[in-house]
């Protein structure tokens, strides 16, 4: 994947991908987020073999970001405050291996910065349970099927979107309404 100077790349699976890339496509300095899947042994899966948790992929996203405007640690902080990082392949009714917490690094600082924010939320206690989220280093990520792509933007009325999506992007708006675009 070739980068416009001054651009980024995380990779974050923190449950259903329409609610991850929800979150992330409001905030400044993100260029893209493209909904996929990563960490599994099959190639080129589908939503249907992923979702039967035999791939060993987890949904994820990609987030193209401007470091300039928006650093990789603001990130991280939004994607520990928009999931719950303490389930283990589970996030709310989704539960399946597909659903984890993960962080992808793409470089040595994203795997440091990684871990010290989550070794300071552990030691400031911040979740009453032990994060499981795992820490892996990135590696093929798999487009999702068109229809994934942008969806909760696409299907607001849809009853999972309204239910578990809009609270998230509310919550969004309430706390980090300065980093929205």
């Amino acid at each position: 994947m070739e980068l416009q100077e001054g651009l980024e790349v995380a990779t974050f699976a923190g449950g259903c991908f329409w609610c991850t890339e929800a979150v992330f496509l409001e905030l400044k300095g993100v260029h893209s987020v493209v909904s996929g899947y990563i960490g599994g042994e099959v190639e080129n899966p589908s939503y249907a073999a992923i979702c039967k948790g035999d791939t060993g992929h987890a949904e994820a996203i990609r987030i193209t970001f401007d470091s300039n405007v928006i650093s990789f640690g603001t990130l991280l902080e939004l994607f520990f405050a928009t999931h719950d990082p303490t389930t283990l392949n589970r996030q709310g009714n989704d539960i399946g291996t597909q659903y984890r917490s993960e962080i992808f690094y793409h470089s040595q600082f994203q795997k440091e910065l990684s871990q010290a924010y989550m070794d300071l939320l552990t030691q400031e206690k911040v979740f009453d349970k032990p994060i499981v989220t795992k820490l892996s280093a990135v590696s093929k990520f798999y487009e999702a099927e068109e229809y994934h792509q942008n969806y909760y933007n696409q299907n607001k009325l849809q009853g999972y979107c309204s239910y578990v999506i809009t609270p998230k992007i509310d919550k969004l708006h309430k706390v980090f309404q300065e980093l929205l675009k």
